[in-house]
């Protein structure tokens, strides 16, 4: 597999606007500020992909974790959200919410929480609070994929 290299954009980029549109993900919070976004290039310098963190106090909302279409299924996935965790303080949990991925999220060390057991910072963010309906499933980090 190649290996993913990460390059910090801002929340108005135009190519990470139309991929999370054409993957049907939100975009209504993109440009506020407390969030991180990446590009991710593979080897040879093209964009797989993007994903994006939240920082919630001492924890993290993992966020905007897409693939170009013709880059899904290639394990590529795993690798974009690994080196993305990677690039966090360590000792902060990582959480996620997802309609339509858990079972990806499941495959690589993600496992679903009650939203009971939320911290209140991560709770607090548009993307829990407002954007993502209540019925999405809020996973954490139990363990880094591997």
């Amino acid at each position: 597999m190649s290996t993913i290299r990460l390059e910090q954009i801002t929340g108005s980029d135009a190519d990470l606007k139309a991929a999370l549109t054409d993957a049907h993900l939100p975009t209504d919070d993109i440009e506020d500020s407390g969030r991180t976004f990446f590009k991710a290039l593979s080897a040879d310098g093209q964009i797989v992909g993007f994903s994006g963190v939240e920082r919630c106090d001492g924890d993290y909302l993992l966020r905007s974790v897409v693939l170009h279409p013709d880059r899904r299924g290639t394990g590529l996935g795993k690798a974009v959200v690994e080196v993305t965790v990677a690039s966090l303080d360590p000792g902060g949990g990582v959480f996620l919410a997802t309609t339509s991925a858990a079972s990806f999220f499941a495959s690589i060390g993600f496992s679903e929480v009650p939203r009971d057991s939320v911290p209140a910072a991560v709770l607090a963010t548009r993307q829990l609070s407002s954007i993502c309906p209540s019925s999405a499933t809020i996973m954490k980090l139990i363990k880094p994929p591997t």
